[in-house]
């Protein structure tokens, strides 16, 4: 169970975009629920990680960074696509709060077998993302036309559509769901303030919407599109 966590945390990071250094990877693993009982100190993580280098699962280059071998990403797009469809199960079949859905696909994904995993994507009509928007492997996913981009990066007093939230982090996903920045969501950028290092985003359009402010940090890691 733990070599699985490790493989889904490994592929989350490269999923940001980030090189799978120890730092990051360690970062990473802090956000896995308290319950998978993961210890991220620096002989625990070593340790792992050798014995995932010996049943070659990953390599560690001159430079310290870890990839995944081929071996390796099938066994995490294996583990990644079961954690989401659990995630989609338990939002969209057993109506789950969003913001639990995280925390109970982690307990659900290692006893998924071949067969329920197949039957759960069925009974969900073969979704393609989580319920927070990230693709779900192997499942054909296209990326919509417009192009995505963190909320830092769209302009100010703009349509926009959310598109995906991270979902690691249990207080800021609370907050997210509170907030209504959920995929899906109308949003706009009302106001910049860097020198408070925070931005205002108007939810659920101009007339009915309520507005919400986000973290520069946090608003890298929210993703929007330009609404169609």
């Amino acid at each position: 169970m733990a070599a699985e966590n490790y493989l889904l945390s490994i592929f989350m990071v490269q999923e940001e975009g980030l090189a799978v250094t120890n730092a990051n990877l360690v970062h990473q693993l802090k956000r896995t629920p308290a319950s998978e009982g993961l210890g991220t100190s620096p002989p625990s993580v070593a340790g792992m990680l050798k014995r995932m280098s010996a049943d070659s699962l990953i390599t560690i280059g001159e430079k310290r960074e870890i990839r995944l071998t081929s071996k390796g990403k099938t066994f995490a797009e294996r583990i990644v696509r079961r954690h989401r469809l659990a995630e989609r199960m338990v939002v969209d079949l057993l109506g789950l709060d969003l913001s639990k859905a995280h925390v109970e696909a982690h307990r659900l994904e290692h006893a998924i077998s071949d067969v329920l995993e197949e039957r759960m994507r069925e009974a969900l009509g073969n979704p393609v993302t989580c319920p927070f928007g990230h693709p779900i492997p192997g499942s054909g996913y296209k990326a919509p036309s417009s192009a995505s981009m963190p909320i830092s990066q769209a302009p100010v007093d703009t349509a926009m559509v959310v598109e995906r939230i991270p979902e690691e982090d249990q207080e800021l996903l609370e907050y997210l769901v509170a907030s209504g920045i959920v995929p899906g969501a109308a949003l706009e950028i009302t106001e910049v303030a860097p020198y408070r290092g925070v931005l205002t985003v108007r939810v659920g359009g101009r007339a009915a919407g309520r507005t919400a402010a986000l973290g520069l940090e946090v608003s890298e890691r929210v993703r929007v599109r330009n609404a169609d």
